[in-house]
């Protein structure tokens, strides 16, 4: 089947010159881009922050002015009003299938930090967010501190918490709601129902409670363990109907308010959300019919995709779906159950956070160098080498004969000559029976006959399976200004696929073949693999290099966790480092004891000034007390969770 790349060259061949439609379709930037990034006139890469060409950000332009302000590459750009975009188009798709279906309940979307915790990115979601009902979710005791912190003065904005929680953190989420935060713990285990029970009556506080639920239907991809009996997080339906009772014997049924689940992120197939969305639902009308009717408030978890390779399929890098059609599939399968039942909409929550910040950022590196091989041998040079012999070896006269008598005809038969050619100049080198000039001279030959090879049959649209590792073998190493672990781990960890491609010269065809290799001395500091629809490029066609001429890639849609991945996922920091020894009579000693970073440390590491954050925390405990929603005492206690907490380990304490 022919590739994206292969057909773009063979159009380009048949019109006779390389145009910037070329370039567009050879790198997927109708499919991937969904809009946002597109060609100009100039053979640049432009950003349509809003998908309106009359606004357009020229990338090449903008990256040569920031090097004039000294701001070299590698730089991440990021879009603030393609996360103005995505939310509201993600809030407008919601409102249309509620208008469309008559549905009775709201939607509401919360933005789970973890995806990108830099502050500006957090604070602009949250002032983007706020005028449409959106809010913040905190995964971790440092999430929280950070989320209540940045949600001074803004009590109606919900504040979701998931993940493990020890006592301090539902002590802490006990007085944000006495604080009068909208603030919301999703249950993951019975013991978190039973702290969150006992420090509310301490506090005479009648929080908002939600459980998560482990339900049958699983996602599919990379996340799919996320979701079912076997996942993480979550009250097992037995669990659920125990917490149920619990609640009632406690005088608290009523604070039951949201019912979570998460089938796993990036859900590729839309049938697998269906399914879930269908069970979940269930659940909750049983709930409801059990007694919990202050139950009203669905959160479908995660998953949002976002289509990396442009396919639009149900392959781990993309989705066969659209905004649109989720919003429209949720909002349909809950109002059916619930009608059913006979039971109240709820209003939905959703945590797409990939979705939202995945497409505002985008990484520009420079390339700093190549390596790439040797060209063939001119006749000159050839004919010296071969009279530099005494014989000259028969592998060395087949790869000069399957050279000249190439044809389209006989690619593959030429192919299979040239490999078998080279493999018996290998062997008899290693015997002792060719020299090392002649041996160079092979292998140039060999690498000839396999350009022109790949040359003919790309031009024809297509490569035979035979010609499969062609690419590879012949590719150049493009040497990069940047590392993959800091700033795209994922490629690195979990083989995500990433669109790249250069910002500049789009208007000239892209001649050469290579790999990415950063500048990292690790040896998997590289990028081997590129989008091309549904299938993976094993090289990226790029232009030669000049002379004294920056040479820009930029790598597209690393809004979500590459950031973070490449810093503290979850903030949850260096953790505490112990040198252990064992003597010669067994005697085990603890020679060296390395602290592990505090949460101040790790907010700082994210340009979170731990300090404005005590201040904001004071100013809203003071208006607290002010309100007489808060004593005296119960404010010093926050203010000491809170500081203590921000001294303290990033990970969980007795």
């Amino acid at each position: 089947m022919a590739s994206i790349a292969s057909q773009s060259m063979k159009n380009a061949f048949l019109h006779g010159r390389w145009t910037i439609e070329d370039s567009a379709r050879l790198y997927g930037l109708p499919d991937w881009g969904q809009g946002y990034v597109s060609v100009n006139s100039l053979g640049r890469l432009e950003v349509r922050p809003q998908r309106d060409p009359k606004r357009a950000i020229d990338l090449y332009e903008l990256v040569e002015g920031l090097r004039e302000r000294d701001l070299q590459t590698p730089v991440l750009l990021r879009f603030t009003d393609i996360l103005r975009h995505r939310l509201e188009e993600l809030a407008g798709a919601f409102a249309k299938a509620i208008a469309d279906h008559e549905y009775k309940g709201g939607y509401r979307c919360v933005y789970p930090i973890k995806v990108n915790q830099q502050r500006h990115v957090v604070e602009e979601i949250r002032d983007i967010g706020e005028p449409l009902g959106f809010g913040l979710e905190a995964g971790s005791k440092p999430e929280l501190l950070a989320v209540l912190g940045m949600t001074e003065n803004r009590p109606g904005m919900p504040i979701v918490c998931n993940g493990f929680k020890d006592d301090e953190f539902i002590e802490m989420v006990v007085l944000a709601t006495k604080l009068g935060r909208n603030i919301i713990p999703v249950v993951e285990k019975f013991s978190e129902l039973e702290l969150l029970v006992k420090h509310a009556k301490a506090y005479g506080v009648r929080p908002q409670i939600g459980v998560r639920v482990k339900i049958a239907a699983q996602g599919v991809g990379r996340w799919e363990s996320s979701a079912g009996a076997r996942s993480k997080f979550g009250l097992f339906i037995s669990e659920l109907l125990s917490a149920l009772d619990f609640l009632r014997r406690e005088g608290m049924l009523d604070c039951l308010r949201m019912l979570h689940f998460h089938i796993g992120s990036q859900i590729c197939d839309i049938r697998n959300l269906k399914n879930a969305i269908n069970e979940l639902t269930h659940v909750y009308t049983e709930l409801r019919r059990l007694g919990a009717t202050s139950l009203d408030l669905l959160d479908i978890g995660g998953g949002l995709g976002v289509d990396y390779d442009g396919s639009q399929s149900a392959y781990e890098s993309s989705m066969n779906y659209t905004i649109a059609e989720y919003a429209a599939d949720i909002v349909y399968r809950v109002k059916s159950v619930c009608d059913d039942a006979g039971a109240p909409h709820p209003t939905i929550i959703s945590e797409s956070g990939r979705a939202m910040a995945a497409y505002s950022s985008v990484l520009v590196f420079d390339v700093i160098g190549s390596s790439n091989f040797t060209s063939a041998p001119e006749p000159d040079e050839l004919e010296a080498a071969m009279a530099a012999e005494s014989e000259v070896p028969q592998p060395v006269i087949d790869l000069i004969q399957t050279s000249q008598n190439l044809s389209d005809r006989n690619l593959v038969e030429s192919y299979h000559d040239a490999m078998q050619a080279r493999d018996e100049a290998m062997s008899l080198f290693s015997l002792g029976y060719i020299s090392l000039p002649m041996r160079a001279i092979t292998e140039r030959l060999f690498w000839s006959v396999g350009r022109k090879i790949l040359e003919r049959a790309s031009k024809k649209g297509e490569l035979p399976e035979e010609f499969e590792q062609l690419p590879v073998i012949l590719s150049d190493i493009y040497f990069c200004n940047m590392s993959v672990f800091q700033s795209m781990p994922d490629s690195w960890a979990i083989d995500q696929l990433f669109p790249i491609c250069p910002i500049h010269r789009l208007d000239e065809e892209p001649t050469r073949r290579a790999t990415l290799a950063d500048i990292t001395c690790d040896s998997d500091g590289k990028v081997d693999r590129f989008v091309d629809k549904r299938d993976v490029k094993r090289t990226l066609e790029v232009h030669p290099l000049r002379a004294g001429e920056h040479y820009y890639l930029a790598v597209f849609l690393v809004g979500a966790y590459q950031e973070i991945l490449g810093d503290l996922h979850n903030l949850l920091a260096d953790t505490h480092a112990v040198h252990v020894s064992i003597d010669e009579q067994a005697q085990v000693s603890i020679d060296e004891v390395v602290r592990g970073d505090s949460v101040a440390e790790a907010l700082r590491y994210v340009q979170i000034d731990h300090a404005e954050l005590r201040r904001a925390m004071r100013r809203d405990v003071e208006r607290a007390v002010r309100a007489r929603t808060l004593t005296v005492p119960e404010s010093q206690q926050l203010m000491r969770f809170y500081e203590a907490g921000l001294d303290g380990y990033t990970y969980l304490e007795e």
